[in-house]
């Protein structure tokens, strides 16, 4: 399963640097027991342009990441994209580059994974690489890209469970 990071397993701050200004997403600790217990492994596929804008190092990139799983507990590889929205990268979501990167790492087909994610680009992502998605809306998200999702979830929790439960088409409304 492969989740994004802010506004999906943290709270969305933007350009964060500073690992004292990370908070889980309520209920994210109990949704990554859910997918422990479950037996799957996981990462995550993150946007970090503030790299390439200069707002953020790859150093407190990192640190941040290294706080979120002392919070959250480990959460395997972490696949993050550094490069601007111009760049023409192919990893930057809504292209396909992190969740294959993110497959590859773990050993499984993309086909075989669930991308949790915030906002359209996460869904775009998913479907790009060929992986199922679900949205959680948050007050960020584009109505669009609800109504575009092939699933929504109305919290972490609930997204974890329909994604647990994800097997045939995915075209199913959750909340």
């Amino acid at each position: 399963m492969l989740f994004d990071r802010d506004g999906t397993l943290i709270e969305d701050v933007p350009y964060n640097g500073d690992p004292a200004l990370v908070r889980a997403i309520p209920g994210a600790a109990a949704a990554l027991r859910a997918v422990r217990a479950a037996g799957l492994r996981t990462a995550v596929v993150s946007n970090q342009s503030g790299v390439a804008r200069g707002l953020v190092t790859h150093a407190q990139v990192d640190a941040v990441n290294r706080r979120v799983e002392e919070i959250l507990g480990p959460l395997g590889p972490w696949c993050v994209c550094p490069h601007g929205p111009d760049a023409g990268c192919r990893c930057r979501k809504p292209r396909p580059g992190l969740v294959l990167h993110a497959a590859g790492l773990l050993g499984v087909d993309p086909a075989e994974c669930v991308v949790i994610g915030d906002i359209g680009a996460d869904v775009e992502a998913a479907r790009a690489a060929g992986a199922r998605a679900v949205l959680v809306p948050t007050a960020v998200t584009r109505r669009e890209e609800v109504r575009a999702a092939p699933a929504v979830a109305a919290d972490l929790c609930e997204a974890v469970a329909l994604a647990l439960r994800l097997g045939g088409p995915v075209g199913t409304h959750v909340g």
